[in-house]
């Protein structure tokens, strides 16, 4: 029997009480519910663990645990319970990302563990639309094509240094990043203005659900801002992605970065929910 106090790894069995779980916050869950939907919930398809709160058939939060640690729907005895499995096992992950008061929460109770992070972002914004875009769509932006991934994959690296604080070629040189950035543009997800071999606009649509799909990695080429690029380059990523991907366009923003709040918002995003991250 499960004691209600602890928290237990899941499979595919629990598959389907998981996406009912995610589906209940279309938003919020976006990104380990199209994981959940692509992949399943073993271990080596997921890149990682699904653990649950609660037993068969009362699953009540949920934690994925892999190289980003979120949890979902999880009110304090939860976050407790995927506190103490983080705790035993390690830190594996690079980042602490999702809801704010469940995130503070869990790195209150990890943070004597693991030692200090490297930044903490606060308050991040979460921002949807389901409407057609209130601003003039960029004509240039398009679907990146496999033969733009050598004049992409810059901009991609300067995008996550500079949002991130540190470059993706760490670690494994950045292998498992171009994988990514190629894997993107393969699958039609990647979007940019292109012009004389420079990348002036960017975004990606991350991850995506029945319900909802996610933009990320939205950059301008700092020779470029100021101009109107982010507005005009957003409309046209948010009606391809009303007509191609999901009826619910989101995305999260850092609280400080004011301009790019205001750009959302003069594309129709609303702010809906506030996230938090702790990176490594």
């Amino acid at each position: 029997m499960l004691r209600t106090s602890a928290s237990r790894v899941l499979d595919d069995n629990d598959r389907e009480e998981v996406l009912a779980l995610l589906d209940a916050d279309p938003v919020a869950n976006v990104f380990v519910a199209s994981r959940v939907r692509t992949v399943g919930l073993n271990p080596g398809r997921l890149g990682g663990q699904m653990w649950g709160f609660g037993p068969r058939g009362g699953l009540v939060s949920l934690c994925y645990a892999g190289a980003n640690l979120v949890p979902v729907n999880a009110g304090r005895e939860a976050v407790q319970a995927f506190a103490d499995r983080a705790r035993k096992q390690g830190r594996r992950c690079s980042s602490i990302v999702g809801p704010a008061t469940a995130v503070e929460q869990m790195w209150e109770r990890l943070e004597p563990h693991w030692g200090s992070a490297r930044a903490i972002r606060w308050a991040q914004p979460v921002m949807a639309t389901a409407s057609a875009p209130a601003a003039e769509p960029d004509p240039l932006v398009r679907r990146v094509k496999p033969e733009d991934f050598g004049t992409l994959l810059p901009a991609c690296v300067a995008m996550f240094t500079e949002e991130v604080g540190v470059s993706p070629d760490n670690g494994d040189g950045g292998a498992l990043y171009r994988s990514r950035v190629a894997e993107l543009i393969r699958i039609g997800r990647s979007y940019a203005r292109i012009e004389d071999g420079q990348v002036v606009f960017k975004a990606e649509i991350g991850a995506v659900t029945p319900q909802a799909c996610q933009v990320q990695g939205v950059w301008v080429h700092p020779d470029f801002r100021g101009r109107g690029h982010a507005v005009a380059g957003m409309a046209t990523v948010v009606e391809q992605a009303l007509k191609y991907f999901a009826p619910l366009v989101t995305l999260y923003v850092n609280d400080y970065n004011l301009s790019a709040r205001a750009a959302y918002r003069r594309v129709g995003f609303r702010e809906v929910d506030t996230f938090m991250s702790v990176l490594f």
